[in-house]
């Protein structure tokens, strides 16, 4: 992706017209390391106006006026007009905005929209604006042609030449002189923009002149008759006696009204939506000021002030126009004569030359600008390998790879043979370019981000919202069949852009937006309105070293059932004696991670002298609002030594080793972040009484505890393979609802049972385990005689119909497995200590769970509270191994807040 690392003001200039270096690909110092000269030298009028003007004079003012006033009338044409020019002073508005809050480098719209909303929606409104651009030069080139033909074509009635009718007509013929036409563009380029740029002032003195001339020629000419003739088909010729009548109040009101008829061109009768099309395209060139930022003194104001008054300026001119010849020429003149503006002027030559410098100067200008959007995309490398030679420039930085790109498309689009039937098309794009300008403003606006701050004031919301309605109606009132093309088109850019997931250092409109609003749903989000009907486990899982928890991290995002999973790690350290902090670099690995591990995790790390303390922060300070951890998850303690997931996992071990796609973090340093797996000779980082204390800790607090061991054995996702134990068809979920280190408590309604249930009901509803079956054990002594688990397993059973949970209740008798510990038990009843639990007990119990669960892919237990002296910390934790040993995959959970309810 493009280097942008660099400060707002300190930018390179990237020239539209090509003279200048692109600041993406080069450095702004010479290799000598003297600073480069200032190319920036154009003034308001040079740099933004005359690129303007002549832009949006194109080929519409010459030989597309009479065509609009003579279809629509007067006062529809005025209409049409007035909605062009409303709907592009809209967008002139937000470009203005746009432009004055930043560097515009080369691309136009699509370097304002890229840098705006993101590499997705940038890259797709960039491609469209470009096949915009190309298509309106194609309608150029052929308003060009059809100039020349009017005066050196033949006439199609007669076979012989005529004076200067020598050129044969036809369709070939037109793509042949078109083509000749663009041939000639693409040489211009090619040399260098750098003529163009310098001819334009010259041009638009040669079309100022011809409009003088257009102007004063009614005040000068009497009024005449004209016999024109046009060939329908193969034999079908018409003839027809149009009168220019000069200022007359008669012919003013006979073209006031609409009379849409027959084009003899496309021999399709023309509409509303189809004259429009045609006048719009005359409106397409207000972004040619913005394009020339890089060359501007100030851009700040000139962008602003040149665009607006090229704007009222060409305004006021078609304006004119429209009233001139609604005035003066007889519609049938209008109607079936594109050049009727030569027909009736006092020296004819003066228009033939107006239309020639006008029609070739915007199909150069609309060559160069799609091949600096096309240079542009390439250099972001949005669509890949299609357009990376499009990035390769000469010497003086002309990018022309580009241009022979945009030089082949344009040439496809010229076997449309007629400027009206493309017309349609430039239209749709550039009013769909236009929305998208309007979007990024309105999304800059609704963001609120402070450094949103345009020196131009003269735009709000309302504008930007209206300009986007307005372009997406006109979109669809000129043509709802290109309009829906061009949105699908736009959309399946939009998934293709999205499916590469490309990076950018630009910054993304939409995570501005996504903040204004989450912030403001977690100010409502009121922890003190929470009900247990709607509880979902909010989850911190601690993770020492990613390398060995990796399937547990995925286990847990199972679990979640779309609440807060937080992944926090504690770097032992203390800032004090630390030059800088450790943690922060660190973020992006561990961002990295959870994107190649598909897990929908935050990430939160912090730097403490010791693990329980930063257990201890991370449980108080992380999440915010109503959005903070409930639970606590662990990895188990024991003596294995851990499996290193990175060389499970094709993910980790081969993937792209040198493509940083996650945000500069490519493979080989995110394996390099991450110390290696605890071996024989590494020393443990935490002690048994820590651990044990941390789990204390999260109690006090009020969080529930989960400890997971041997995870380990769950396969990579990545590999697509399903955990099935022992061939088994079906996966259980086995639960243990009862506290087996203490079988005198077995109440299976108390908290934690409860808690136990929920768990077990929650990550039976995680797609992943949605098909497993749901089996509780229910541990009683059948030998007592007094039949009292009868009682017991119907009213668990009723509770489970209660809390609407699906499972099987399997009934385990473990009297052997409970006689072992009565007799440890003291005279008086009381509870059974830590320290009276025997081993052979221990062993008991896991045997019996070995017994019924050895198939089960995952099993839920009863974590007992931890003992309160830190001297018995090391005797819980090896109870803790005895009691899991060899179970596989298993979660020891202790609940200390209600999570279920019976009522609606």
């Amino acid at each position: 992706m493009a280097n942008e690392h660099s400060p707002l003001l300190v930018h390179g200039v990237y020239s539209m017209m090509g003279d200048a270096e692109d600041s993406r690909g080069r450095s702004a110092v010479t290799r000598e390391g003297s600073p480069k000269s200032n190319p920036r030298k154009l003034n308001t009028f040079f740099g933004v106006m005359v690129p303007t003007i002549l832009s949006m004079f194109s080929i519409v003012l010459f030989l597309r006026t009479g065509f609009i006033v003579g279809h629509a009338g007067l006062l529809q044409g005025l209409l049409m007009l007035c909605v062009a020019y409303f709907i592009i002073s809209l967008t002139v508005l937000s470009i203005c905005a746009i432009s004055t809050n930043g560097a515009v480098e080369g691309g136009g719209a699509y370097f304002m929209i890229s840098r705006s909303l993101g590499p997705e929606f940038g890259g797709s409104i960039g491609l469209m604006f470009y096949l915009a651009k190309v298509c309106a030069c194609g309608v150029y080139v052929l308003g060009l042609v059809e100039a020349i033909l009017d005066i050196f074509g033949k006439d199609p009635g007669s076979s012989v030449s005529q004076g200067l009718r020598v050129l044969p007509q036809g369709y070939w013929y037109t793509v042949l002189y078109s083509s000749i036409v663009l041939l000639l563009c693409l040489v211009v380029c090619l040399v260098g923009a750098h003529i163009y740029a310098k001819a334009s002032f010259v041009i638009l003195l040669v079309v100022t002149v011809s409009l003088i001339s257009i102007i004063i020629s009614p005040l000068i000419l009497r009024p005449q008759h004209f016999n024109i003739t046009h060939t329908y088909g193969n034999n079908h010729t018409i003839t027809v006696s149009p009168s220019y009548t000069g200022f007359n109040g008669t012919t003013l009101k006979n073209n006031l009204e609409p009379h849409y008829s027959l084009d003899y061109s496309t021999n399709t009768v023309m509409s509303f939506a189809s004259v429009f099309a045609v006048l719009f395209t005359s409106c397409t060139g207000i972004m040619a000021g913005s394009n020339m930022s890089g060359e501007l003194k100030n851009p700040s104001e000139s962008i602003p002030k040149g665009t607006i008054i090229a704007v009222s300026y060409t305004f006021t001119v078609y304006l004119l126009l429209f009233l001139l010849l609604g005035s003066t020429c007889d519609r049938l003149l209008l109607i079936n004569d594109y050049a009727v503006l030569q027909r009736v002027n006092v020296w004819p030559p003066f228009v033939i030359v107006g239309v020639y410098c006008a029609s070739l100067s915007a199909a150069m200008c609309s060559m160069i600008g799609a091949s600096r959007i096309l240079h542009a995309l390439a250099l972001d490398q949005l669509f890949g390998l299609p357009l990376a030679p499009a990035a390769v420039t000469s010497i003086s930085g002309n990018p022309w790879v580009s241009v022979l790109y945009t030089w082949g498309l344009v040439q496809c689009t010229l076997f449309a043979g007629q400027l009206n039937v493309i017309a349609g098309i430039v239209t749709v794009f550039y009013l769909l370019a236009y929305a998208a300008v309007d979007l990024a403003c309105l999304a800059l606006e609704w963001a609120s981000a402070p450094n949103f701050r345009p020196t131009f004031q003269f735009f709000s919301w309302h504008t930007c919202l209206l300009g986007i309605v307005s372009c997406v109606v006109m979109m669809f009132v000129i043509n709802p069949v290109y309009s829906s093309a061009s949105i699908v088109l736009l959309l399946l850019l939009l998934l293709f852009l999205h499916y590469r997931s490309p990076t950018s250092s630009w910054g993304y409109i939409s995570q501005a937006l996504i903040f204004h609003q989450v912030r403001k749903y977690l100010l409502m989000l009121d922890s003190r309105k929470d009900h247990v009907k709607f509880w979902r486990p909010q989850v911190l899982l601690m993770v020492a070293n990613p390398r060995s928890s990796c399937q547990l991290i995925c286990f847990v995002n199972q679990l979640k059932k779309g609440g807060l999973f937080v992944l926090g790690h504690v770097q032992i350290g203390d800032l004090d004696v630390l030059p800088a902090d450790p943690v922060q670099p660190q973020y992006n690995f561990w961002l990295s991670l959870v994107d190649k591990l598909g897990v929908k995790a935050f990430v939160d790390l912090t730097l403490s002298p010791s693990v329980r303390q930063g257990t201890q922060h991370l449980l108080r300070i992380t999440g915010l609002g109503g959005m903070k951890p409930n639970t606590l998850v662990l990895g188990f303690y024991d003596n294995c030594y851990p499996e290193d997931y990175f060389l499970q996992d094709p993910v980790f071990c081969e993937g792209d080793r040198s493509e940083g796609d996650h945000f500069g973090v490519d493979l080989p340093s995110l394996q390099a972040n991450f110390p290696p797996v605890r071996h024989a000779e590494s020393p443990r980082a935490l002690q048994p009484e820590e651990y044990v204390s941390i789990i204390c800790d999260a109690i006090k607090m009020g969080k529930n505890v989960c400890l997971g061991r041997y995870f380990f054995q769950v396969p990579p996702e990545s590999k697509g393979v399903k955990f099935i134990r022992g061939g088994d068809s079906v996966e259980t979920i086995d639960v243990w609802p009862s506290d087996l280190l203490c079988p005198g408590s077995a109440i299976y309604a108390d908290v934690c049972s409860l808690f136990l249930l929920q768990m077990a009901c929650v990550l039976n509803m995680a797609s992943r385990w949605r098909r497993a079956r749901l089996r509780i054990f229910l541990c009683v002594e059948s030998e007592s005689g007094d039949q009292g688990w009868l009682a017991k397993e119907e009213q668990f059973r009723e509770l489970l119909g209660k809390l609407r949970i699906r499972a099987a209740i399997k009934i385990v008798p473990w009297d052997n497995v409970a006689r072992m510990l009565r007799g440890a038990s003291s005279e008086h009843g009381q509870k059974v200590e830590t320290k009276a639990v025997s081993e052979d007990f221990l062993c008991a119990v896991n045997a019996l769970l070995r017994e019924h669960s050895s198939m089960a892919a995952v099993r839920l237990l009863y974590l007992p509270h931890p003992p309160s002296s830190s001297e018995l910390s090391q005797q819980y934790l090896m109870q803790l191994d005895t009691l899991t040993r060899e179970l596989g995959p298993t979660l020891l959970i202790h609940g200390v807040t209600p999570v279920t309810c019976t009522e609606l």
